[in-house]
């Protein structure tokens, strides 16, 4: 009877009920609607000792014992305490964003230790307790705390200021010093003695708050009113031999028509000649990383993109002026290349349709005429409406074929290894019917007017055979498409025939 008689005791019951269901309501609530995780330790610990030190002195006045009264002042500070931790998690977790009033958890850290300190000085001199004492030694215990933790107070000193201030947010990406090897990484969070940094190599770096306070902390990627985009130098060398104006122009056209997921089309990349060194020009791509953890992979595909557009312009990417090959060349290893070179064209030109027409001799001289053209991952080979007056044999690689009605793209078809496309551009001159961009490195030939009307000069009639298998090729797909009787469709392809003859005669200047 005597344990019942305390708990009930003064209104023992009552003020406890006050406070669990204080927490029954605000925790549910703030696990439901807080927009961060919450964090209910503190509350849940001080909830326990005030049940545990409420039991104890009850247990201890059943008995008898004259500590009953020892327990009972902390249990109602234990209990004060989890009351406001619950009621203030619930202010600043859910009630103030809520208003659009959102603050950092330090500030509410803080906030919560000085309302919980007030409370207990509070409850506890209620209780009778004697807090004379406590303050008159304040000053010196001040004083040696401050001594011995100075390090401690500095950083959270540094956590409450950089979360005041919003000069580093979680989810920023930073460089603490001035060294390439500095630290450098995403902040993930900042707390009372250190802001932890995970870095690209799957680190995660624990700096203290004293350090980002008293070091130089390069924010990467920010500027006031503009998105998050980080520019980047991808450095290459060229050859002397080549203008460094016809470099630039080449380079600057392949990178800003590539595209590239993580590059920026606002600024646009560009390309700088940087320096005139002993033996080749010192280059640069700078374009703008949308995507700050891709640096190194965006970094990759930008440089495929230069290589391939050297490549296409018949350009090299210079070597060291001290890096000396010695290859032994003859007339027969130059023949045997170029021979090779030539079996391999030839194989891509017989595969195709379009070539059919033509006899072995012109496959020949097609073959010596046309010219490699690699394409990058992303790059654009063709774009629609564009004019160019050659075609390009797909030898190797993927690309994806697109249509544009001025507001959204679509993907039409998709080209392997062995196709052919934009060759009526090359026999009539008509601007590009699609856009094709390369899904993977591509390999490609092209093949361009003069080389093709090298061939039909010799032998005119060579038009009129590619007029008419393709206008059967076209005539066939639309037959099928339209469900067109057999006169209907060998009708449609002599006019269609007769029409692309007459357009290749005029582009070519051939009656």
């Amino acid at each position: 009877m005597r344990f019942l008689e305390t708990l009930v005791a003064e209104g023992a019951t009552a003020r406890t009920l006050w406070v669990l269901g204080i927490l029954l309501v605000t925790l549910p609530l703030t696990r439901r609607f807080a927009h961060d995780k919450p964090r209910f330790k503190a509350v849940v610990v001080f909830a326990f000792l005030h049940l545990t030190a409420l039991l104890t002195s009850a247990v201890l006045h059943a008995l008898g014992s004259t500590f009953d009264d020892f327990f009972r002042t902390p249990c109602w500070i234990f209990g004060g305490v989890a009351a406001v931790g619950a009621l203030t998690t619930f202010l600043f977790s859910v009630v103030l964003p809520k208003v659009g009033l959102p603050l950092p958890q330090i500030v509410h850290d803080v906030a919560g230790g000085l309302i919980s300190v007030i409370a207990a000085v509070t409850i506890a001199g209620r209780a009778g307790v004697n807090l004379s004492g406590l303050i008159a030694t304040s000053a010196v215990l001040t004083a040696v705390l401050g001594f011995s933790l100075q390090d401690t107070i500095g950083n959270i000193a540094g956590g409450l200021g950089l979360q005041t201030d919003n000069s580093i947010e979680v989810g920023d990406w930073i460089r603490i010093g001035t060294q390439p090897n500095d630290v450098n990484g995403r902040v993930v969070r900042i707390r009372w003695r250190y802001t932890a940094i995970e870095t690209r190599n799957w680190e995660t770096v624990l700096v203290p708050n004293r350090v980002l306070m008293n070091s130089p902390v390069m924010v990467l990627g920010r500027r006031d009113g503009q998105p998050r985009q980080w520019r980047r130098w991808v450095h290459f060398l060229v050859d002397y031999r080549h203008p460094p104006a016809r470099v630039i122009e080449v380079v600057q056209t392949a990178v800003r028509g590539a595209m590239l997921m993580r590059v920026a089309k606002d600024p646009q990349p560009n390309c700088v000649m940087m320096d005139l060194a002993d033996s080749v020009g010192r280059y640069a791509v700078r374009y703008w990383l949308t995507d700050l953890a891709a640096d190194d992979p965006t970094d990759s595909e930008v440089r495929q993109v230069v290589y391939s557009a050297l490549e296409r312009a018949g350009m090299k990417l210079a070597m060291p002026a001290h890096a000396v090959f010695l290859t032994e060349e003859s007339e027969d290893r130059e023949a045997r290349k170029a021979q090779r070179r030539l079996a391999r064209r030839r194989a891509l030109l017989d595969g195709l349709s379009l070539f059919s027409p033509l006899s072995n001799d012109e496959k020949d001289e097609l073959a010596r005429g046309i010219v490699e053209a690699p394409f990058a991952h992303g790059e654009v080979i063709t774009r629609q409406g564009a004019e160019a007056h050659w075609l390009y044999l797909l030898d190797e690689g993927r690309a994806t074929v697109k249509v544009s009605d001025g507001y959204t793209d679509r993907d039409v078809a998709h080209l392997e290894g062995g196709s052919v496309f934009g060759e009526m551009s090359l026999l009539t001159g008509e601007p590009r019917s699609a856009t094709v961009i390369a899904d993977a490195d591509v390999k490609c030939y092209r093949l361009d007017k003069e080389t093709f009307k090298r061939v039909v000069a010799k032998r005119p009639e060579v038009m009129g055979e590619v007029a008419a298998m393709l206008s059967k090729r076209t005539t066939e797909l639309q037959a099928a498409r339209e469900d067109l009787d057999a006169e209907t469709a060998r009708q449609r392809q002599k006019r269609q025939e007769v029409d692309l003859l007459d357009k290749m005669k005029r582009f070519f200047g051939i009656d």
